[in-house]
Order: structure tokens, then sequence, then C-alpha cells
């Protein structure tokens, strides 16, 4: 076993003993099931999979379980061996059923009632694949999509106000929390106005703006900081705030400066009232420590997530989180300082926290939004899909960057089966896509 690699991330977030052993075991499973009883190549391919683990990961970064087992597919289709990885392909979907069946789904950082309610719907409306998504496309039926869509996702916001209001009552805060680019800040900004309609008074805050200064974050080996943990923000001024907003005291929230990575001079007074209700838009929001000044029962938590049902042609579903990096990467190239590349390049810290710190808890939440929006990849394709062969040819040679070239090659591969859609006048101003792409009616940046 690498001496850089000794855990393994399970997905409920957890950690679990890296044993190379496993992967050996499931290659020749794999491999028997096309005819093959090779031990010595199954071990082999094992090492291979296990000394590039080494390079990409760490004990202080270490693979979640679909990291490891992307690896082995690229690997055995690496080395000429495709029915074996396809036999592969098909063992990891035997091992989810058997662990849905064996009741890991409680476990499981899955919130399958929300998937299940997006599957129903995408077949209804004739889009869970990527071939009829693009029959959508090219039949004009866009717009129609968009429309069916976006009233999707604003029912799902109805039924959350119509929770919070039926606790109006004991409530000081609604944190809305989720996985970077889920849309948390478009869906606090028409969370206000339900909560406004009915009287309320409400004060949205955004907690990025309580991060520390770029410069005291820990930069790795290539420059990079990691400043998605829930440390990276000043936990103690942020607990401070809310406590005093919770009694009814004014503060003055400090403002962040994305582009120069510092907090500036000025700041935002915010001076509750009696009944006043907080909006809080934040990453962690799920973190105990981020609101541990304030009792449960004055927090309402609502957990958003790109919960997207849709196959690509390999008959996989669309990972959510790939969705989420095209949102990032868009919204980073024009407001964060940061190109589609440093993007991609920053993804591993991304997902390290959210598998730690963000995901495992959603079961936590009084509320679940799906911002999944079925129109989004066609529209993103455009402005990304032309970046990725720089990206993966740059990358090709360098066994550090083997997971992001995972991850741009799976990408690119599901883009390049979308039909672009060029026009984005599609896309009403009050749309979630809107935080992304630009155009946006709220003041999101």
């Amino acid at each position: 076993m690498s001496p850089n690699l000794t855990h393994i991330v399970r997905r409920d977030g957890t950690l679990a003993r890296f044993d190379p052993e496993k992967i050996t075991v499931a290659v020749y499973k794999a491999a028997a099931a096309v005819g093959g009883h090779d031990r010595e190549l199954s071990e082999r391919i094992s090492k291979q999979v296990v000394e590039s683990l080494g390079k990409m990961y760490s004990r202080q970064e270490p693979p979640s379980v679909e990291d490891v087992q992307d690896l082995v597919e690229r690997v055995l289709i690496k080395n000429g061996y495709a029915d074996t990885a396809k036999s592969y392909i098909l063992y990891r979907h035997e091992r989810a059923r058997m662990r849905r069946h064996a009741g890991e789904r409680i476990a499981d950082p899955i919130p399958y009632k929300a998937m299940w309610h997006m599957l129903d719907w995408a077949v209804e409306h004739e889009c869970e694949t990527v071939d009829k998504l693009n029959a959508i496309v090219r039949g004009g039926r866009l717009p129609k999509l968009v429309a069916a869509a976006d009233a999707r996702y604003e029912t799902n916001l109805d039924e959350t106000a119509r929770a919070i209001l039926e606790r109006r009552g004991e409530l000081r805060f609604v944190i809305v929390a989720g996985p970077s680019s889920s849309g948390k800040t478009t869906t606090t900004h028409k969370l206000v106005e339900r909560l406004e309609r009915e009287g309320l008074h409400v004060i949205p805050m955004s907690l990025d703006n309580y991060f520390f200064d770029l410069e005291l974050h820990p930069r790795d080996a290539s420059g990079d900081y990691d400043f998605e943990t829930p440390e990276a923000m000043d936990l103690p001024l942020v607990n401070d705030h809310l406590r005093e907003l919770d009694a009814g005291r004014p503060i003055s929230m400090p403002k962040y400066d994305f582009k120069l990575g510092v907090r500036t001079k000025e700041t935002t007074r915010f001076a509750p009232e009696a009944g006043s209700l907080v909006l809080l838009d934040t990453l962690h929001g799920m973190y105990d420590g981020l609101t541990a000044s304030v009792p449960d029962a004055r927090k309402f938590r609502v957990y958003i997530e790109t919960i997207a049902q849709l196959k690509n042609r390999e008959g996989r579903w669309v990972r959510w989180t790939d969705i989420r990096l095209l949102r990032r990467m868009i919204r980073d190239s024009a407001h964060r300082g940061y190109s589609p590349e440093q993007t991609i390049l920053h993804w591993h810290y991304v997902r390290r926290s959210e598998l730690k710190h963000i995901i495992p808890h959603h079961a936590r939440a009084d509320a679940i939004v799906n911002s999944s929006l079925a129109y989004e990849l066609p529209i993103l394709k455009r402005r990304l899909f032309d970046f990725f062969p720089a990206f993966m040819k740059k990358w090709a040679a360098d066994d550090t960057r083997m997971e992001e070239t995972m991850r741009a090659e799976r990408i690119h591969r599901l883009l390049d089966t979308l039909e672009t859609v060029a026009d984005d006048a599609v896309v009403p101003a009050d749309s979630l896509l809107r935080e992304f792409i630009g155009g946006s009616k709220y003041d999101l940046h």
C-alpha cells in the first residue's frame, strides 16, 4: 500500500481504512464475469491503481470510494481491457443495488425522496436521457421545457416558504445551505420575496463575507488555497454576530472582495426588528460550529442540491457534482478572478469539504430544495466546451493531474453528446441559472 494513502472516504463522509486487496478482488470478479480468471492480472491492475492514487491523494486528502472506482475503470481501459471495464461498471451498479436493499439507504448521504420526484418529473417531461433532451432542443421545444423546469423549482420554494411560515413565531434564522454552486444565493433571494409578501421583516445575509483573507489559508504545491472548509471563515465572529441578532441587537457585517481575496473595510449594518427573520446564505450551514451560538429551535435549515436525473449515452446518471462544477467555472471566471482551468484544479478541495462537512448532513434539513434545471447543460455547453481539449492536452503527461484529467474527460464526453443552445434569451431573468450565466434580476455578486 502507498505510504501516502491510509484511508478512504466512505459514501456517508466517514473514513475507512484503505485496503488495496478490495481493488484486486473487484477487478478479478469483473474479469471472471467475461471469462477471465487471471489473479496476476488483477493484482497488476490493482498495483497501478494504488500507485496512481498515491500520486493523486494523501493522508490529509484521501480519495472517496467513487474516486477509486473511477480510477479502476480508467486503468482497465488504458490497458486495453474494455470488456473487463464494462463488467466492472456493472459490478459497481450491482453493489449499489445491494447496498440499498441491505438498508444502507439510511446511511447514504443521498436524498432519495427528492431523487424519485425528480426522476418522475423528468420522465413525464421526456428529458431523462441525453437523446431525449437533444430531441427537445432540435424540435424547438426548449422554451416549454425551460418554463416547466423553472416552475418545478418555484413550486419547491413555495412549499419551503410555507413550512417556514408555519414556525414563524419561534424562528429567528433560516439557513440556506448546500454544496458549491447549488444555487443558494438565488434561492435566498426568492425565499425573501415569498416571506416578505407575508409581512415578515427579512434580513438576507451571505456568510461568505466572513471568510478570512485568502493569504491566511494554507497553500498546496501548485500555489492554490484551500478555503473550502468551515474553518476558512471567522467562526467566532459569525457566532458573535448571530448571537447579537438573535437578541435583537444590530451588527455590522464585514464585506469580502472575492476578486482580491480580502475582507474590506466596508461593512453592512443590520438592525433586526422584534419579529425579523434572518436568512443566512452559506456553504456550511449544516455544520454545527457555524451557528453554535443559536439554539436549534430558532433555526430552520434548507438544504439545496442539484438533484438531476439525466442518463448519458453510456446509460449512466450524470453526476450532480459535474453540473455544479460547470456552473462554478462560469461564475468564478466572471466574478471571482478564477479561470475555468483554475476552477477545475481547485475542485478537489471543494469535493473533499463537501464529502466531510456538507453532503453527509442533509438529513438534518427541515426542507430540501432541488435546484437542478433540466435545460441547463445545453446552455452551459456553449460557454465551456471549447476549453476542455486544452486542459486535457496540458495535463495528459502529468501524473499529479490524473484526477482532474478524469473529471475533464468525463465532462467533455458528456458535453460532446449534447446539442448546443447558442442563444440563452430563452432563460428568464429570474431563473436560478442566471446566477451563473449572468443577467439575473437579483443583485447576486
